[in-house]
């Protein structure tokens, strides 16, 4: 008897333009070259102990089923304070305060709950590579407004010039991913007045929050009224707790935002492990591992660009996270991702080229590297890039 052959399906694909990305082709070929990875953005040194054990604590003592949708309640009051402490905004730690799977959950939760079938959403270019898949998952178009080069500053005339009665969102990331630029008061303002007349939704992602430097503020989207109203406001405990892997981050907007943000939120991830958010609302009982984050960083990025002055590379400015640009161009005439490839393959350390960050690649020259590292593991690719 002749069996037909299983077969599996075929069908359109959502995102047929989506493929490996650069990340995982950098940090693969990282590996097999024994390279020193400056190219993913994660620490490779440990969390403060005492996290652990209040983590290990909560598991002991039960915390180890569902916690309610939105979050446990003492982790969703401890952000709230914490966010009224530093940017003088009270959310309700109730209604307007959501627990999630990291800050890419937030950042796609937060476009699909708002994004409909032709709705445009700007970004700002260069940008980070979640934002355009999760806007035409919505069914959205993307809407690409390019920051200055060289500078990276807003470009308020081209931002306005982009806004249409169809646009539905504006993304905004500071300190940004991957530039290493802070918005100023000023410029956060100048938006806060671009939008005032507009219904559009702004979601501000605010990740390296805590990672700013040579004493200027992060101005939040929550500290001006203007913005606060329309806001997602999206943090994240991975990047300022040194721990990525946990995948735990919190979006606080006004109650009918949030409102909205749940109906998608208790259906794509409905909650988020218990016995961590237990652990991290004991852990926020104490300001200073955060407050003290800007010092911590401030003092690897010096290091860090203290012997990039030993190398052929030009290092840009870096206001905050924990991102270093480099101008390669008195090395190598490669392009920026072939670049990455003969730093990786010949001076053994791996990079990301910011071209990575622009729809369809724009060449300047200019490669990312990470200083989210050990002292040792800097040092060691600083003397590998003095080579070179």
């Amino acid at each position: 008897m002749n069996q037909t052959p299983a077969r599996t399906p075929v069908f359109p694909s959502r995102l047929p333009q989506v493929g490996t990305t650069i990340f995982s082709v950098m940090s693969a070929l990282a590996s097999e070259h024994g390279a020193v990875n400056l190219g993913q953005g994660f620490p490779d040194f440990d969390c403060d102990p005492r996290l652990i054990e209040h983590v290990t604590a909560a598991m002991r003592a039960g915390h180890n089923q569902y916690p309610p949708m939105p979050g446990v309640p003492a982790l969703r009051q401890a952000v709230a304070r914490k966010i009224e402490a530093l940017y003088g905004r009270r959310y309700d730690a109730d209604a307007e305060i959501t627990v999630t799977a990291g800050a890419t959950q937030a950042l796609l939760t937060a476009v699909l709950c708002c994004v409909h079938p032709g709705d445009e959403v700007i970004v700002l270019e260069p940008c980070y590579d979640s934002y355009a898949p999760g806007i035409e998952l919505s069914g959205g178009r993307v809407v690409r407004v390019p920051l200055v080069p060289g500078s990276f500053r807003p470009d308020f005339a081209r931002i306005a010039a982009a806004i249409t009665p169809r646009t539905r969102a504006l993304m905004l990331n500071s300190p940004h991913n991957p530039t290493a630029t802070v918005w100023t008061q000023a410029e956060m303002q100048a938006l806060e007045a671009l939008l005032a007349p507009t219904e559009i939704v702004l979601i501000s992602d605010e990740v390296y929050e805590h990672m700013v430097f040579d004493g200027q503020p992060h101005v939040s989207a929550c500290s001006l009224p203007g913005l606060a109203a329309r806001a997602f406001v999206i943090s994240s405990f991975g990047k300022t707790f040194h721990v990525t892997g946990w995948k735990v981050g919190t979006v606080a907007a006004p109650a009918p935002l949030m409102a909205e943000f749940r109906k998608v939120h208790q259906f794509n991830v409905f909650t988020v492990n218990t016995p961590m958010q237990h652990g991290l609302a004991r852990y926020l009982a104490d300001p200073e591992p955060y407050r003290s984050l800007p010092a911590f960083y401030q003092r690897k990025r010096d290091l860090f660009r203290e012997g990039l002055g030993r190398t052929r590379l030009l290092a840009l400015h870096t206001q905050g996270s924990y991102f270093q640009c480099v101008d390669y161009r008195a090395v190598s005439a490669l392009g920026e991702a072939d670049f990455c490839r003969w730093l990786t393959r010949e001076a053994g350390v791996a990079a990301i080229p910011l071209s990575a960050f622009y729809d369809g690649g724009f060449e300047q020259g200019i490669v990312r590297l990470c200083f989210a590292k050990k002292d040792e593991t800097l040092l060691q690719a600083l003397e590998r890039l003095a080579r070179i």
